[in-house]
């Protein structure tokens, strides 16, 4: 059975960093593209970047792009997500998922593009 796990989150303070990890079983992670997604109290979830199968990085809020970096272990079956000079406002769960539709080894920013998620991974960011 395909899944994916989360792990890394954690309370930090602002200015800190985390590093997010997506572990895949079932099914191997390099052939699809796969993204990472937020989602804050009382907010829709948002995708925060993309890796596709080919290696293209895509981030999409632009206040991630410089402190947000996505990247992939093919031979751990992993994904990453190394965040850099947290905010308080990146508080969130966090989720990590796999494109699964016809298109799926291109990125997209849109959560229902995707199909298999993740449980998600809480990150706090507080003083």
């Amino acid at each position: 059975q395909s899944q994916l796990v989360e792990s890394g989150g954690g309370l930090v303070q602002p200015g800190g960093s985390l590093r997010l990890s997506c572990a895949a079983s079932g099914f191997t992670l390099r052939y699809y593209a796969i993204g990472w997604f937020r989602q804050a109290p009382g907010k829709e979830r948002e995708g925060v970047s993309c890796i596709s199968s080919s290696g293209v990085r895509t981030n999409y809020p632009d206040s991630v792009t410089g402190r947000f970096t996505i990247s992939r272990d093919n031979a751990k079956n992993t994904v990453y997500l190394q965040m850099n000079s947290l905010k308080p406002e990146d508080t969130a769960v966090y989720y990590c998922a796999a494109r699964t539709d016809k298109t799926y080894s291109t990125c997209s920013g849109l959560p229902a593009a995707f199909g298999s998620w993740g449980q998600g991974t809480q990150v706090t960011v507080s003083s």
